[in-house]
């Protein structure tokens, strides 16, 4: 995006105006064909789903509160569809652009620790069926969701109490930005750096671990014939791929972006 920046009169502050660009029509674009294709692919899933939890199928349990959580992601995208829509203007208050942020970070690292759990789930039905069946049980596959769902909920309620309105949402000199805060400050640069540890290079550890051990396992298998071991290979490497494809990008933006902070921070000639 095209971003200049003007030194205000009087303030100390540093006054940035965030233009139109080609990538703000791309951003658009990408969130639009999210917005249909998420929608989509999550209705039309639930009825499968829905039967599969039914029959108290763990792996529909994670599904269901996965889709669930999916479709709460989905639907934001149209508020930040009509954000770049209009130049990077919010138009629509404070409040509605920290409960917009609220469940859009939210909903997206539930969705990447239930795929965390979905990952172990398998790793331990291929890796030792007959423990592991003792303990998979609905109740099981619930507790584990619950818990995803209170720990992010909770940490991004402290988050959104704690966090500086002014700064998500900058009306100063007529700017309506929502959480495009420039110069960074150095807490949201710090926050950027532990969400990229923990809630992206963290979770594609464990992914990676687990279908590492599923593929190690399965290989191992005289039962399998070499079709069905390739089968179990194309879906792990598949599910990592997808993985990495749907988060790495905004994550590896955030880290960049905090250690251009960092590096400028510490080059920056004293006063």
């Amino acid at each position: 995006m095209n971003v200049s920046v003007t030194p205000t009169t009087t303030t100390n502050a540093t006054c940035v105006t965030i233009e139109k660009s080609a990538i703000s029509d791309l951003l658009m674009s990408v969130y639009i064909l999210v917005f249909i294709i998420g929608l989509t692919f999550n209705v039309l899933t639930l009825g499968p789903i829905w039967q599969q939890m039914r029959r108290q199928n763990i792996l529909g349990i994670f599904l269901l509160n996965l889709s669930f959580s999916d479709i709460l992601f989905i639907f934001t995208m149209p508020l930040w569809i009509n954000y770049y829509n209009q130049d990077h203007k919010w138009k629509l208050g404070v409040t509605s652009c920290s409960v917009a942020g609220f469940f859009y970070y939210s909903n997206m690292y539930i969705s990447i620790f239930l795929l965390c759990c979905i990952s172990v789930d398998r790793c331990l039905v291929v890796t030792y069926p007959l423990r592991s069946k003792t303990h998979r049980t609905s109740r099981y596959a619930w507790v584990q969701c619950a818990t995803v769902y209170i720990v992010v909920v909770v940490l991004h309620v402290l988050v959104l109490v704690n966090d500086n309105l002014t700064d998500a949402h900058d009306g100063e000199n007529s700017n309506d930005r929502c959480y495009e805060t420039y110069p960074m400050q150095r807490p949201v640069a710090l926050f950027n750096l532990i969400r990229v540890g923990v809630g992206f290079l963290l979770p594609l550890l464990v992914l990676a671990l687990s279908y590492w051990r599923v593929l190690a396992t399965v290989g191992q298998s005289p039962g399998l014939s070499t079709q069905a071991k390739r089968k179990v290979r194309l879906l792990s490497f598949g599910v990592i791929g997808i993985f990495s494809f749907c988060f790495a990008p905004y994550h590896i933006l955030l880290l960049a972006r905090s250690l251009v902070f960092y590096l400028s921070e510490n080059t920056s000639p004293e006063v």
